[in-house]
């Protein structure tokens, strides 16, 4: 257990920078369509701190598919899980959504998750089959 966490550690601080420079972009862009003309110093803190807490845990819950006691579908339900926590607590915390679209923003994400992983998945499997018949082609 103890790897385990020091992996997730290890994963979050490789990865936590890309949140605020995420962030950075999509000020950016709203400011250049007009729709973000300035932040308060208040707003700003907030959403580079939470976008680095953001990053961090995105990053270091991909610890979870290490765990080979656990079956992969089980760790892609937890793995969403912390996902779909550390997004809405984020987003709602700066107002980057109002909670009257919770609703709507679950939707999309248990959809973009699950087309995600779906792709993954049968990419591994073609990938493992393709192995497969290489293997029997040699024996």
């Amino acid at each position: 257990m103890k790897g385990i966490v020091r992996e997730f550690l290890k994963r979050g601080m490789l990865f936590a920078w890309g949140g605020p420079a995420v962030v950075a972009f999509v000020w950016l862009c709203l400011n250049r369509s007009g729709e973000l003309t300035a932040l308060s110093v208040g707003e700003a803190v907030l959403g580079i701190y939470s976008s680095t807490v953001l990053a961090f845990v995105a990053a270091g819950i991909t610890v979870v598919y290490q765990m080979e006691q656990l079956p992969k579908p089980i760790a892609g339900l937890i793995h969403m899980a912390v996902l779909y926590a550390d997004y809405l607590v984020v987003y709602l915390l700066n107002g980057w959504i109002k909670p009257q679209v919770v609703a709507v923003f679950s939707l999309i994400f248990v959809l973009g998750f699950g087309m995600i992983w779906g792709a993954v998945y049968l990419t591994a499997r073609r990938n493992v089959s393709k192995m497969n018949r290489c293997v029997q082609k040699g024996q």
